[in-house]
């Protein structure tokens, strides 16, 4: 065979478990202005109704705020033992409380406690001030936060999610906030699981219902105002895969959580998430020119997890497409060729392929041999 056509290939490797095929029914219908269903691991969407229609996010905009939070925990510039002085700005907030008193100190914990489990408003103004020295300040920390997240729908004018024509977001970009919680701050994702908190003698339990009527659920947050409906963003675990949904819109505290129960049910019952490769797993090796060596690894950037339908696994097909010439020098990490993942005949999913390690040229000789060969072939 010659040379040429040795190093431009497909590898076709199929991935077989027994497992029957299960059919798959239509989605419930659902009664909310806007919903989607995400697989965590994947960011496979399973199901959405107007994902990106742009809603109020009442005070589905405390996710936002405790994302900003925790990276400010995470980064050292703020510390959970901190004492807040509470502002008359952040006591006289309306809404939902978790009854802090003006010039009081409170712990940086307890506040972000309060906005987790209580909801509360004045817990929220209170933490934007002690972030950013004034709550505007902080909203756009938040902006600058979502632009990074590519939350391209989303504006956020205060910390609490309190109503303003300028205060808007998607389920789409929610979905993608909540995947980014978990993911990065998952010690302050925890806490979102807490169902019952008690500040200055007061109790007042997690507004999220489904906390407690599915031991799936861990999480995450509640909204509602008369603009935006009753919202809610939720996440849960089964057998290792977690599903995140969002409904906007909903007409009361019990439908958005039958509703975010229904499709998740969906999404658990119906798909199955698989982990395909590993950083540094070896998927292809390639030959490379003008090196010492003959041939260089190549692998992917990130995990690779997959999202299917239920029964599907043994028709799943891994292609590796590398490039024909891969000349030395190469550093680690250059992008060298492309895995594609197939069901049925279509790409499901795209992923570069790296190098593993760095390779530099050869010798004079080793140049020279290789320049002679690619002059024949």
């Amino acid at each position: 065979m010659k040379l040429l056509k040795v190093i431009f290939f497909l590898i076709v490797v199929s991935l077989q478990v027994e497992a029957e095929e299960i059919l798959i029914p239509a989605p419930p219908v659902i009664e909310a202005s806007s919903y989607v269903v995400m697989d965590f691991d994947s960011g496979k969407i399973l199901l959405e109704k107007s994902m990106g229609k742009k809603l109020a996010p009442a005070s589905l905009t405390k996710i936002m705020t405790v994302y900003v939070v925790a990276h400010e925990l995470a980064n050292g510039r703020i510390s959970l033992k901190d004492e807040v002085i509470v502002s008359e700005k952040a006591w006289r907030t309306e809404g939902s409380r978790m009854f802090i008193e003006v010039g009081k100190k409170i712990k940086l914990d307890d506040l972000l406690h309060g906005v987790i489990i209580q909801s509360g408003n004045d817990a929220s103004v209170a933490l934007a001030e002690h972030v950013s020295g004034t709550e505007d300040v902080f909203a756009d920390l938040m902006n600058k936060h979502a632009e990074k997240l590519g939350m391209g729908n989303s504006n956020f004018v205060n910390s609490t999610g309190l109503p303003n024509s300028e205060n808007y977001t998607t389920a789409n970009d929610m979905v993608r906030l909540a995947q980014a919680l978990i993911r990065d701050y998952p010690e302050v994702y925890s806490l979102h699981k807490i169902k019952e908190y008690t500040f200055n003698g007061i109790k007042q339990n997690n507004r999220n219902t489904l906390l407690w009527r599915d031991n799936s659920v861990d999480g995450i947050k509640t909204g509602h105002t008369k603009e935006a409906g009753y919202c809610l963003v939720a996440s849960a675990v089964r057998d290792g895969m977690r599903l995140i949904s969002v409904v906007m819109g909903a007409d009361g505290k019990s439908s958005r959580a039958k509703n975010s129960q229904a499709i998740l049910g969906y999404g658990f019952r119906f798909f199955e998430t698989h982990k395909l490769y590993s950083v540094g797993d070896l998927i292809a090796s390639a030959k490379i020119w003008k090196a010492a060596i003959d041939n260089i690894n190549l692998s992917i950037n990130e995990d690779l997890y997959i999202t299917i339908p239920r029964g599907e696994y043994e028709k799943l097909e891994s292609i590796v497409k590398v490039e024909k010439l891969i000349m030395a020098p190469v550093s680690q990490g250059n992008q060298k060729g492309v895995l594609n993942i197939m069901l049925k005949g279509n790409n499901i999913k795209s992923v570069p392929l790296s190098t593993l390690n760095s390779v530099a040229e050869g010798d004079i000789f080793d140049r020279l041999k290789d320049e002679i060969y690619l002059l024949f072939e």
